[in-house]
């Protein structure tokens, strides 16, 4: 049985009064798990018919799921698709109070592993820019694998701390998530070592640097711009005490309440908490409006795309392979091709690690492709697809790094489980030499 600091126990009977023993009696249960449909790759009524796990619908967002019996998910083809992200279903009830809409600029300030960020994706439709933002940079490169896997075309990842970042990046945006390192209560039944790492001075630590990342987070925000601040712990002193200090020392914030029908009340206006009571392990989120009307950022975009023979021999070789390109701007960079968003803004400074799709790599006087650009393209979009049956044995084989019968015509080909584009490889001879990537394949 997990054993709970008593500390955190006095909290809690404080916090929840009288449903405090039921939230107890919870931890004698396993955690709820769950999963976020990705509309980039395929809407839930086409998904959801095709998974081997029973789902049902989460009231936390439009998209999520809860799911049960799901044993190997990770070795799932359509996880490899990027056609879902295992996110526990109340961790994803932050972005829907972003109430995101296509074209807009969002800033998930501290992104990794991804799961917000897939979200916020999802909801733009490939439309708009998405900067995806982590100071640890391994946990950077978590990040960028897991967006390239979503087939983010649209998306902009770094590692910079916030107050670097937002202070360059001032007014840019139209929607901030802070979703805030914290104690972790809420992370106590998937992660017993959580419960045996806590402690009271842990979490004023916490608070303190939440505060300091939320005031950084402010200049970011663009006058009428909306801020959500989350965490996944049931502190006072991290969720309503840090809430109450930023908007004691930003007058230009106001609370920015809301009728979602989950969760229940917090301790401010504009927050909600969720426990295993409600069908969660321990969300806070709180939404703020930065005063003023609404205004475009002069933060300016990016220049024109260079115009050489490189690049036109780059278009010539993608447009082989490809009926149609994501959207943005052809750029080469030392010996790498990516196609950047549209509404990638000229700043230098802020530890950009990938910046829109990766299309490909110059190797030897020749073109290759990567696996982003496939990701990033719908099969309707590919002149050639090997389509697979998830039953079909060489979908196991191709995730797990080997050659395998290719019917297609010579050349770059995607392969698609299911219509869902999970990777490439190249034809020839009627077998598809392997190109995903090793890091990824199943072992």
């Amino acid at each position: 049985m997990l054993r709970l600091p008593k500390d955190f126990i006095t909290e809690i009977k404080d916090i929840l009064q009288e449903d405090s023993d039921e939230f107890l009696r919870q931890y004698e249960k396993e955690p709820f798990k769950g999963i976020s449909v990705n509309r980039l790759k395929a809407d839930p009524e086409r998904l959801l018919p095709l998974l081997s796990f029973k789902t049902e619908k989460s009231p936390y967002y439009p998209d999520g799921y809860y799911i049960s019996e799901a044993q190997g998910i990770g070795k799932d083809p359509l996880h490899h698709a990027g056609a879902f992200y295992v996110q526990e279903p109340s961790a994803s009830s932050a972005v829907t109070l972003l109430e995101i809409s296509p074209g807009e600029r969002v800033l998930d300030l501290c992104a990794a592993p991804g799961g917000k960020s897939a979200q916020i994706a999802s909801c733009l439709r490939g439309q708009g820019l998405l900067w995806s933002n982590e100071v640890v940079k391994n946990r950077a490169q978590i990040l960028l694998s897991n967006l390239e896997r979503m087939g983010v075309s649209n998306g902009v990842i770094s590692s910079c701390y916030p107050e670097i970042l937002c202070e360059k990046l001032r007014g840019f945006f139209d929607k901030v998530l802070v979703d805030a390192p914290c104690s972790g209560e809420g992370m106590f039944r998937k992660n017993p070592e959580a419960a045996a790492q806590w402690s009271r001075e842990h979490v004023i630590s916490c608070a303190e640097r939440q505060l300091a990342i939320l005031e950084s987070a402010s200049s970011a925000v663009k006058d009428g711009g909306t801020l959500v601040y989350s965490t996944c712990t049931f502190s006072r002193e991290e969720n309503e005490g840090v809430i109450a200090s930023f908007l004691n020392r930003h007058k230009e914030f106001e609370p920015f309440g809301f009728e979602e029908g989950f969760g229940r009340k917090s301790g401010v206006s504009c927050g909600i908490r969720i426990t295993p009571l409600e069908g969660g392990e321990g969300p806070f989120a709180a939404r703020l409006k930065k005063r003023g009307e609404a205004y475009s950022s002069g933060c300016p975009a990016s220049d024109g795309e260079t115009d050489n023979k490189i690049l036109n021999s780059v278009r010539k070789e993608l447009s082989g392979i490809f009926k149609a390109l994501p959207s943005g701007k052809l750029t080469l960079i030392n010996d790498k091709v990516y196609i950047v968003p549209e509404e990638m803004p000229q700043i230098g400074g802020v530890g950009i690690i990938r910046a829109g799709v990766l299309a490909g790599e110059l190797k030897k006087n020749r073109f290759e492709p990567a696996h982003g650009i496939f990701m990033a393209s719908g099969p309707e979009n590919i002149r050639r697809v090997l389509e697979l049956d998830p039953g079909d044995k060489r979908v196991s084989e191709f995730l797990s790094g080997y050659e395998i019968d290719c019917e297609l015509e010579n050349g770059y080909a995607a392969v698609s489980v299911a219509g869902i584009v999970t990777g490439f490889g190249k034809c020839s001879g009627g077998r598809l030499k392997n190109k995903y990537p090793k890091g990824l394949r199943i072992q």
